[in-house]
């Protein structure tokens, strides 16, 4: 792939400045989308409202704690959809609960990350998931 297109669900303006930053001197080409509620993600997703025209994405960085629809029902729709679960999702959430782990992992999340505290930290988890997904592993064809 010429050119990675992330979608980052995430409310929280500090998490994504960081995710941003951490991602800013990529080595890989992408593309980052973000949006601020599990009902903006879908809507993306699936191209409806102001979303129309937006692109397929090639992974999905999905915080769990958000706003409306969260991010449980969002991936259990994702992973229930015949074109969307190919789409890697890396679920990168605040909560270190068993329990989250595992109703993440039982509505088939990729991985589960939990954030850490601190810039330098967070920088590192984004950098450790970038080399993973985009250079170690192979992403699946749009």
């Amino acid at each position: 792939m010429d050119q990675i297109h992330m979608l980052l669900v995430e409310d929280n303006p500090g998490d994504v400045l960081l995710t941003k930053e951490a991602l800013r001197d990529s080595k890989i080409r992408n593309n980052m989308t973000v949006v601020g509620t599990g009902e903006m993600a879908l809507d993306f997703l699936y191209r409806r409202g102001d979303y129309e025209e937006a692109s397929p994405v090639d992974l999905i960085l999905l915080d769990l704690n958000l706003p409306g629809v969260d991010g449980y029902e969002v991936l259990e729709i994702i992973k229930q959809d015949e074109t969307l679960r190919r789409v890697p999702v890396v679920v990168l959430t605040s909560s270190a609960a068993e329990a989250d782990r595992l109703k993440s992992y039982n509505l088939h999340a990729n991985c589960f990350v939990t954030k850490p505290l601190g810039a330098e930290a967070f920088f590192s988890i984004v950098r450790q998931i970038e080399q993973f997904w985009l250079n170690i592993v192979g992403l699946p064809p749009r």
